[in-house]
């Protein structure tokens, strides 16, 4: 199993005092001559008079751009406690222990249009940059960190199933590969609610939703699933349960079914589909 999610659009900044990020401990060193690249041009893009427009974010995070001049030198910590956001604070990887943190350790890749790729457990420190963004000096991101990473996921993926929780941005850096000899079996996660039998895609909600299972297959007991089948079963464990509360009505929902879809191109994605309600 390799679960793929997208970074938190939001970080919290790690405490300071801590030791900055050493980019020859973080997980796939073979990155690390990209990611010094990237951030030595997100560094001087973020010193630019219009570096939130490049950055495609609002005035008011300025303060946040700023920090990306000083990166190198920045406190670090791990990742599950620099990205904070919905995903995050369901799946709860910060609060592992024993073999549920190992598992993953291994098994979860966080993607970011600054490192590529890191574990849960690499100390970065808080930053601001999107996939999605075209960087002066490096381009297209996803385009540039797609050879990357396709030399560094390629055999950790081979005959896996893989949980693709990404956004479309974070989708075009990497797409594992569906044939060949490091075929892996490519799993996205889509969340829909049921309303008196229609069904519509989610958004807050299915960060939510996709942040519970991606707890659940880390805490549940047993192997973790290596085929798509297997993450089907694994997911329908949760039928049933009661997984978050509505913001703002306070009202509890619940996963009411999980189904997986074959993919839409020889190439392409199966689906699983989570329905909620």
């Amino acid at each position: 199993m390799l679960i793929c999610l997208p970074p938190s659009e939001g970080k919290t900044p790690a405490p300071d005092g801590g030791a900055p990020v050493d980019l020859t401990a973080l997980t796939a060193p073979g990155l690390s001559p990209q990611r010094e690249t990237v951030l030595d041009a997100l560094a001087t893009v973020s010193v630019r008079p219009d570096a939130t427009e490049i950055l495609k974010v609002g005035a008011s995070l300025a303060d946040e751009v700023a920090r990306n001049t000083s990166l190198r030198t920045a406190p670090a910590a791990p990742a599950t406690q620099v990205y904070t956001g919905v995903l995050y604070a369901a799946a709860g990887l910060g609060d592992l222990t024993g073999p549920p943190a190992a598992l993953a350790a291994d098994s979860v890749r966080i993607f970011s249009g600054l490192w590529g790729a890191v574990a849960p457990t690499d100390r970065i420190p808080a930053y601001r940059l999107s996939m999605g963004v075209d960087l002066p000096g490096i381009g297209r991101l996803a385009t540039a960190w797609r050879a990357h990473l396709a030399d560094a996921l390629a055999e950790r993926a081979s005959g896996d199933v893989v949980v693709d929780c990404r956004s479309a941005a974070y989708l075009a850096a990497w797409k594992p590969p569906t044939e060949g000899e490091r075929a892996a079996e490519w799993v996205t996660v889509r969340v829909v609610r049921d309303t008196d039998g229609r069904r519509a895609v989610v958004s807050h909600n299915a960060k939510h939703t996709r942040g519970v299972l991606t707890g659940h297959l880390l805490r549940r007991a047993g192997d973790p699933p290596s085929s798509a089948d297997e993450l089907l079963a694994a997911a329908r464990e949760l039928d049933g349960e009661i997984i978050g509360t509505e913001v703002g009505t306070g009202l509890s929902y619940r996963m009411i079914e999980a189904t997986l879809s074959a993919p839409a191109s020889r190439r392409g994605a199966r689906t699983l589909e989570l329905v909620i309600a």
